[in-house]
């Protein structure tokens, strides 16, 4: 008998043209990212109608937004069904006949320097964010319970924190490690390589080692000097392998692989990537201690675009080097914002839709899923299909942003020791320079912010009266049939591509 994945997989196979029509299947946390050879081939409506598909983003690379948990097992249940049709030599060979054109021209669509660039940075970090969720959230456990030891209120509990310490640090001591792994399978090196050299930033005994004067100190460079290294080694890697006789390759390739990159990074990128890990920290600390309010406005406020043009992606190396420097990063609080504005700005619509049964049905679906930081459903299926809502959010989430940068700008910071959940999902995940306790009472009341002023922009800006009027005469959106719904979370084909709000991966 068929599962209910591998029937999604089919599903989801028919609408995309065929296991021939399918270059490449990835996905991140919440979407699943098809590159086809023809999008002229996929059936973008028949997609939109797949149970379990919340959105399609049309183009070149299909982005079908399924959500966390079901959007892992419907990318191997899609493996699986490309593997096994028996439909694709035919298909392959007909979609072959359309030319060398128009693959170039896909190919140039899909390559750019920028776009293949962030999609590296997001397979090089994105792996990593269900360990630093994890040990985030134990980080901030044993964070409340060295405090109420600290206090004396819980004395019976001082044998934990030595128990939990080693379990919320130790993925952060080796992370170098698993983004040199990462780098180096990206870049077409041996994964083990990769870490080996990128091992050498955590080393301690590279505090011996004296670089022009220079000596050096373990962790030096961080993330960013891990991802140098593991990229130059990957690059060494591919040369002396071309280059060396199959009969001693498996000698002598690693041993110059290692030696070569190892003795760049002592001699120059970790000293490098030392200057730029610091660069990053000083910048951002300086931006929020002297931008003020508008640095919070300018971040959140433009935050959700960028997700949608897939820009959010720079951003990880940031925030994993801060986390990496300091236990946390200021900018993910900031930026999460904008998903609490998305869901005032729904329930505006919702109270001012109050006969369009379809959209406040979807919205009642989708605004739990927001409250704990999935955004998609809200975004597809609320504000962005009605337009101005969507910029309302934006400036909802400008306003909270704000109020979040300007406590920062006074002494309060409130940072996140993990890159993923945003909404109520940060709680556990929550720190700052005055303790746990100040950072989520910060974080809440800005949350309460960002949904008020989402909800207020939106009540006043978001419907035009005509809006209002057609949305409640029938039971749907302008020009839909009264006996046409909405299917919960419905999708926008076309729209910009990119990852949820809350999911700054």
């Amino acid at each position: 008998m068929m599962t209910d994945d591998a029937r999604l997989a089919e599903d989801l196979l028919a609408g995309l043209g065929g296991s021939a029509n399918v270059r490449e299947v990835e996905n991140c946390m919440t979407r699943l990212r098809v590159d086809v050879v023809d999008e002229s081939a996929v059936d973008t409506a028949r997609l939109e109608d797949v149970d379990g598909v919340i959105a399609v983003v049309a183009g070149p690379t299909m982005q079908i937004v399924l959500g966390p948990g079901l959007v892992d097992r419907a990318a191997d249940a899609l493996e699986a069904a490309r593997a096994s049709s028996s439909r694709g030599p035919t298909t392959a060979e007909a979609l072959a006949d359309r030319g060398a054109s128009m693959r170039a021209e896909q190919k140039r669509r899909n390559d750019t320097p920028v776009k293949n660039a962030l999609r590296r940075i997001a397979n090089i970090f994105v792996p990593l964010i269900p360990a630093l969720i994890a040990c985030g959230i134990i980080a901030g456990v044993n964070g409340v319970i060295v405090n109420l030891v600290a206090s004396g209120d819980a004395p019976g509990l001082k044998d934990i924190p030595p128990l939990l310490a080693p379990l919320s640090g130790g993925f952060l001591t080796l992370i170098s490690v698993f983004v040199g792994m990462n780098t180096a399978k990206e870049f077409g090196g041996t994964p083990v390589l990769g870490g080996a050299v990128a091992g050498i930033v955590v080393f301690p005994g590279v505090a011996d080692v004296d670089a022009f004067g220079r000596t050096l100190a373990p962790g030096q460079g961080g993330v960013i000097g891990a991802l140098m290294i593991a990229l130059l080694a990957a690059y060494v890697e591919r040369f002396t392998r071309r280059h060396c006789p199959d009969a001693i390759a498996m000698l002598v390739v690693p041993t110059v692989t290692v030696l070569v990159s190892g003795l760049a990074a002592l001699l120059v990128l970790m000293s490098l990537a030392g200057w730029i890990s610091t660069g990053i920290a000083d910048g951002v600390t300086w931006l929020l201690a002297n931008g003020g309010p508008f640095t919070g406005l300018l971040a959140a406020g433009l935050f959700l675009p960028m997700v949608m043009l897939g820009l959010h992606q720079a951003l990880i190396p940031i925030h994993t080097t801060l986390i990496e420097q300091d236990g946390y990063t200021v900018l993910i609080p900031i930026l999460a914002m904008a998903g609490a504005a998305q869901v005032g700005a729904a329930i505006a619509v919702y109270v001012r839709l109050k006969h369009n049964e379809s959209m406040r049905r979807t919205i009642r679906s989708a605004v739990p899923a927001g409250l704990l930081g999935v955004g998609e459903p809200l975004i597809y299926g609320v504000t962005l299909p009605l337009g101005r809502p969507f910029l309302t959010a934006c400036g909802g989430a400008a306003v909270a942003g704000a109020f979040m940068s300007t406590m920062n700008m006074l002494g309060t910071s409130v940072g996140s020791s993990a890159i993923g959940p945003s909404g109520w999902a940060m709680f556990p995940l929550l720190n700052g320079n005055q303790g746990i306790g100040t950072a989520m009472l910060v974080y809440g009341i800005g949350e309460i912010i960002a949904y008020s002023a989402g909800f207020l922009l939106t009540w006043f800006f978001g419907l035009s009266r005509q809006q209002v009027a057609e949305l409640n005469a029938v039971d749907g959106l302008p020009g839909t049939d009264a006996a046409t719904e909405l299917p919960d979370a419905g999708p926008v084909s076309g729209a910009p591509a990119g990852d949820p709000l809350v999911s700054p991966r």
